[in-house]
């Protein structure tokens, strides 16, 4: 069981081997996650969850976005589906998961129930999220395209790891805990549009802890609940091949989480590449008034996904490419949720631009590219290009989150974003009364 062995190894590495730009961008996904959860705390499946939690009572030891203190597991399962109700956190592409939602929420709980620092905190989450990531890769597209939730499913695993490390699990109470989440670990593509989908990241969360109590405690469990017979790698996407070279990785070199995405407009990630590419046009002169053509061609997945060419509510606009091109070049807030509401779907002004958007599918970009050319009203065209796979320089995502925040909650974003300098001098718990707010 090799596999299993290495990733067990891979979770007892010692914080200060882990390369310092993971553990930056573990303090930038912290505070995005506070900020996720933040501005989703008074959404419906956020409300109808704390008031499960109330009555269930139990123990109160680890914050909740909304202000309660529940039980860790509870808290996990709350704060899991919070941030991820509005759908605006990071995305890692490589097993399309998002990470912060469901590792987060178990990292935070475990750390406010034994009283860790940040630092053990944020190592504990750089190192949940690579597992997270290299099992998703493993399971690999077809576990995905089966209808599952990288999110949930390989999340679970990722939640698991960082909770046992803060609980301080030895290899075999880690190894149980790894295999308790291999019975647990649950979550179906076809919640996606309700309430279920940001539930899925509760219960990754949620997941990760009660596995990492109850091995604690000493339950038991098969010697490979991952990759052996009939296993979950088996039993969810049965041509899986477990690959020993994917721990050749990291250890004082390059983590794969060191290529996570940051959702930095509140609208469909797919969008994400197009709305790039336009701002640094835009940046040259271009004008919303200028344009009298705009085509863009982009990966034939996301015309299912984002192409909405006449949305009718709020919603859709987030998953339309023509209503977005519009509103980046007019200089529409693109990063405040409350931006898209039903009456922007009725605008004049970008229905009669979108006429002028055609979007064609090609197979030789990527999910994380889109190309295209503005044609002007002069006669003039302009290239329309960005690949979301270009590594941003850390001030520069820096400054982009930053404005996120602001956009998303004003004063409180800026005011979750100066404890950035502060993160190695806190403790899990003073990160947890941010939590509660």
């Amino acid at each position: 069981m090799p596999f299993v062995d290495d990733l067990i190894a891979f979770s007892a590495q010692p914080s200060a081997d882990l390369p310092a730009p993971a553990v930056q961008l573990a303090k930038f996904s912290l505070l995005d996650w506070l900020v996720c959860g933040s501005a989703g705390v008074e959404e419906p499946v956020a409300q109808k969850l704390r008031a499960f939690g109330a009555s269930e009572g139990g123990v109160q030891t680890a914050s909740t976005f909304g202000g309660s203190k529940m039980p860790p597991r509870m808290a996990a399962l709350i704060n899991g589906a919070v941030s991820h109700a509005l759908d605006y956190d990071d995305t890692h592409f490589s097993h399309v998961g998002h990470l912060s939602v469901g590792i987060y929420p178990a990292a935070l709980a475990a750390a406010e129930d034994v009283g860790a620092d940040a630092s053990d905190l944020l190592a504990a989450f750089a190192i949940g999220a690579e597992a997270a990531i290299r099992i998703g890769t493993v399971l690999g597209a077809a576990h995905y395209n089966l209808g599952f939730h990288q999110t949930a499913t390989a999340g679970a695993f990722g939640a698991t790891v960082a909770a046992s490390r803060l609980y301080g699990l030895s290899s075999e109470q880690m190894r149980a805990a790894i295999g308790l989440c291999a019975t647990r670990a649950s979550g179906l593509k076809s919640q996606f549009g309700t309430m279920g989908k940001p539930y899925n990241a509760g219960i990754a969360a949620s997941n990760g802890i009660e596995c990492a109590q109850l091995s604690r405690l000493g339950m038991t469990s098969c010697e490979d609940g991952l990759m052996g017979l009939q296993g979950f790698a088996e039993t969810h996407n049965p041509d899986t091949t477990p690959d020993k070279s994917i721990w050749n990785e990291g250890r004082q070199n390059r983590l794969r989480f060191e290529d996570n995405k940051y959702k930095l407009h509140a609208c469909c990630h797919g969008l994400h590449a197009m709305i790039e590419g336009l701002l640094l046009a835009k940046n040259t002169g271009v004008t919303f008034e200028d344009v009298a053509e705009f085509v863009l061609r982009t990966n034939p997945r996301w015309l299912k996904v984002c192409d909405i060419n006449q949305p009718r509510t709020g919603l859709e606009v987030k998953f339309s490419y023509a209503w977005l091109a519009g509103m980046t070049l007019r200089g529409d807030v693109t990063g405040a949720p409350d931006t898209y509401t039903d009456a922007l779907a009725l605008d004049p002004g970008l229905a009669a631009f979108g006429e002028t958007v055609t979007v064609v599918g090609d197979d030789t970009l990527t999910d994380l590219q889109a190309d295209g050319v503005l044609k002007l009203k002069n006669g003039e065209t302009r290239p329309v290009s960005f690949d979301l796979a270009a590594p941003l320089p850390m001030e520069t995502l820096e400054g982009k989150l930053r404005s996120k925040a602001h956009a998303c909650l004003g004063q409180e974003g800026d005011h979750i974003w100066s404890i950035l300098d502060r993160l190695d001098q806190m403790n899990a718990r003073a990160i947890g009364k941010l939590v509660a707010g």
